[in-house]
């Protein structure tokens, strides 16, 4: 099936999660919320967009969702990602809302070179162009020789090129500018490029970013 992951790849993929106003709280895994919607901690909510129609949300508790889950492996199984279990196939769940709390604990943003190309869109900090991750290297802004550690505010994405050229000095003894101060983000970086994949799509529904912040799990 093309376009979509089965079984651990499934498992690994991301569910938004609501609370019970139906506000973003968080992004975590296919597998924990396949395990709360098992729980009876949370319900599926499903978006029912028929073209040219309004849109419209139903909501499923497990085994409801396995008896839909029966119907979108036969009609539409590329438009899911599915994991196999003894008896059915259930299609992962794009977003879920919590039925007996509002949030879920906060946690920060990992500090990865994952997230660290993603904070950055792939730009150097120096040189303002984008390179594939193959050409990017990470820079601490102040250099390790002069007492700089790794954190969000001291690590850019720079281009072997700059990197090079920068070396061991601060961006004013080289006498390079940042494009952008480096920050911490308030949410993972890796939502907005989901965002733009079509798997995701339906989280669009219910994200305004005058109000969201949404983390990863």
């Amino acid at each position: 099936m093309p376009g979509c992951a089965i079984g651990q790849a499934a498992l690994d993929s991301k569910v938004l999660v609501l609370n019970k106003l139906f506000l973003a709280v968080r992004v975590i895994s296919a597998r924990r919320a396949l395990c709360m919607l098992w729980s009876d901690l949370a319900e599926v909510i499903h978006i029912d967009a028929d073209e040219g129609q309004a849109v419209q949300f139903s909501s499923h508790d497990f085994a409801s969702w396995s008896e839909l889950s029966a119907y979108q492996r036969r009609f539409e199984a590329e438009k899911h990602d599915w994991v196999r279990t003894v008896r059915v196939d259930i299609a992962v769940p794009r977003v879920i809302r919590l039925l007996g709390y509002d949030r879920l604990p906060a946690q920060s943003v990992k500090l990865n070179r994952r997230n660290l190309f993603a904070r950055d869109r792939n730009q150097c900090q120096y040189c303002g162009k984008a390179y594939p991750t193959s050409e990017l290297s990470i820079d601490h802004v102040l250099p390790r020789s002069l007492g700089g550690g790794d954190s969000w505010t001291n690590l850019v994405c720079a281009c072997i090129r700059c990197n090079a050229r920068k070396g061991g000095r601060t961006p004013e003894g080289a006498r390079m500018a940042l494009i952008r101060k480096p920050v911490a983000p308030k949410r993972n970086p890796l939502i907005a490029v989901r965002l733009g994949q079509d798997r995701y799509s339906s989280w669009k529904q219910f994200l305004d970013n005058a109000y969201w912040s949404v983390e990863l799990g």
